[in-house]
């Protein structure tokens, strides 16, 4: 069933918004059609001088002893890095000034690690409360045949150690932002902020569980499923920048967390949720937008959560 509350338009995504219709809407409506095609011009020779200065191949650079050239500065899915390639997962609703910040930053992190990824950010635009494990499972259903891992990465956390490994999990569930490490969360059984599965530990633990409306308590129900489908986590060890090691860029002020604990929230939040995950998960998609972000590909999938009020009615606020 169905419902929309009254909430504020959330941000979605369009293959409209680029930065020519940005540009146009910040134009005059009294700039002539010549004014308005020579600055398009000019945007893009710059654009183009740009990428040729920072992208261009030069033969000291390319060059390698079996001849062959480098590919473009933005380049994500090289097969001489290795046999596995990573799906970044964002749960994303209303945050695009972190997201230009993230993604061209991730790529350069991934990329210097010589790791295959893929970004793909998983946008909540219905008028339901926010549902990050909701929209995690959405990411893994989604990430297409081409990845074989995933890391649920939130948009506010930026790695700034080099030494933090965003391998291949092969052993088990790698909880990147361990409490030892993230700059705000330092309880035992945290598994949130960066977290790597393989695909099939993922599909093990179920996913994660759907009833967990608003912000928090979702990676702690995730911990009781990877300890249950009896999975080892494993965690960063010798990284020596102690709470320095993530940059977490969250302005509270600007943008508040969704605490509420509505209706029978407060004793249903600490529940194991034993059926509810991949299997009862419910959605649509509105649309699939593939976006170019400082010269770096990501994937923008708008999404439509649906909510069964008998079973969680505080998915609305009224």
């Amino acid at each position: 069933m169905m419902y929309s509350s009254r909430r504020k338009p959330v941000l979605y995504f369009t293959k409209e918004d680029s930065r020519s219709g940005l540009l146009l809407r910040m134009l005059t409506r009294r700039c002539s059609l010549f004014k308005l095609f020579c600055t398009f011009i000019t945007l893009g020779f710059l654009s183009v001088m740009w990428l040729q200065y920072n992208c261009r191949v030069t033969s000291s650079q390319s060059s390698r002893d079996d001849g062959s050239v480098q590919k473009s500065c933005w380049e994500t899915d090289n097969p001489s890095w290795g046999p596995h390639k990573i799906a970044i997962i964002v749960p994303f609703r209303e945050r695009f000034e972190e997201l230009l910040s993230f993604v061209p930053y991730m790529h350069t992190f991934l990329k210097k690690k010589k790791i295959r990824h893929k970004i793909l950010v998983i946008n909540q635009v219905d008028h339901f409360r926010f549902n990050r494990a909701s929209l995690i499972n959405i990411g893994f259903l989604e990430s297409g045949n081409d990845t074989d891992y995933l890391a649920m990465h939130d948009v506010d956390l930026l790695p700034q150690n080099e030494e933090l490994d965003y391998g291949y999990p092969e052993k088990g569930p790698f909880h990147v932002a361990s409490p030892e490490l993230h700059p705000l969360y330092h309880y035992k059984n945290y598994v949130g902020g960066i977290l790597l599965l393989t695909k099939q530990h993922f599909e093990l633990c179920n996913g994660m569980s759907n009833r967990f409306w608003g912000w928090g308590r979702e990676d702690d129900e995730f911990y009781r499923r990877i300890t249950a489908a009896g999975l080892q986590l494993h965690r960063p060890t010798g990284i020596q920048t102690g709470y320095n090691t993530f940059k977490h860029f969250h302005d509270p002020a600007w943008r508040r967390r969704d605490q509420k604990r509505v209706s029978g929230q407060k004793q249903e939040q600490f529940k194991v949720d034993k059926e509810g995950g991949l299997k009862n998960l419910k959605y649509s998609i509105g649309s699939r937008i593939e976006l170019m972000i400082a010269g770096v590909p990501c994937t923008i999938i708008n999404i439509l959560l649906e909510c069964d009020l008998n079973e969680t009615p505080w998915c609305i606020i009224n």
